[in-house]
């Protein structure tokens, strides 16, 4: 193993995976790398009730988010995480586009002008922008 990190081109979409992986071997939290962009989509899943908390520590003189997926005692609220813009594709839509996931039951994180914020939220305010992920 390699004494650097290794560099994604896309961090998004590692962090998804990363958390994917987390739940798939029953881990309750996982750390990354951190940056604004996932902590701001980390902190809408906790606000959503997806995942538990978020933390930013340091380590090493890095900066590392760990996201508490559940409790010791509890299983995963995430059935399903999927990244729907990338880098070689990425999606926009308008406001009235802008998708619902399971019938309200899930939710898709949208990168508007104003910030990141649930479709819902930008739905409310009337505003479209880049389809980051969908989770239920």
């Amino acid at each position: 193993m390699s004494k650097y990190p290794v560099i994604s081109s896309d961090p998004i979409a590692d962090m998804l995976t990363r958390i994917r992986n987390a739940i798939a071997v029953n881990a309750h939290s996982v750390s990354l790398p951190h940056s604004k962009i996932k902590e701001t989509v980390a902190k809408i899943l906790a606000d959503n009730k997806f995942i538990d908390s978020v933390e930013v520590a340091e380590e090493d003189g890095r900066k590392l988010l760990v996201i508490n997926i559940s409790q010791e005692d509890q299983p995963a609220r995430i059935s399903h995480i999927q990244r729907l813009s990338r880098p070689g594709r990425r999606t926009y839509v308008k406001s009235p586009a802008v998708p619902t996931v399971r019938r309200g039951r899930g939710l898709v994180v949208v990168s508007t002008s104003s910030g990141i914020m649930t479709g819902t939220e930008a739905k409310a305010k009337n505003l479209g922008g880049e389809l980051i992920c969908e989770v239920y």
